[in-house]
């Protein structure tokens, strides 16, 4: 079992930056990737960027060049550095930790784009 938790949401204007955090607890070793997603309102889930046990990413296309992932192993710890913000940028944010037998979902952190 694997217990996700997410933090530095809020609200930031746009071209501002926020750092986003998520950390794993429970059986870290079985993780083989996490994910960060977002969700607008009435718009589907997207995936943002990902990270492997490994350290392979992938992100958006809408992020490439603005949002940086990274893993903190020594904390278990994944965070998300996002620049450049926009008010498209605004939607509830969630952790996701993958392994073999499960998917492991946080409760969200909300960033909202505004001046």
């Amino acid at each position: 079992q694997v217990h996700v938790v997410e933090s530095g949401g809020g609200l930031v204007q746009p071209g501002g930056s926020l750092r986003l955090s998520c950390a794993a607890s429970g059986s870290i070793s079985s993780i083989t990737s996490m994910v960060w997603y977002r969700q607008a309102p009435a718009k589907q889930r997207d995936m943002v960027a990902s990270i492997t046990s490994g350290g392979r990413t992938v992100y958006a296309d809408s992020v490439k060049g603005r949002f940086t992932i990274s893993r903190d192993n020594a904390n278990n710890t994944m965070h998300l550095q996002m620049n450049s913000l926009t008010p498209e940028d605004t939607a509830v944010y969630n952790c996701a930790a993958f392994s073999r037998q499960a998917t492991y979902w946080g409760q969200g952190t909300q960033v909202t784009v505004s001046s």
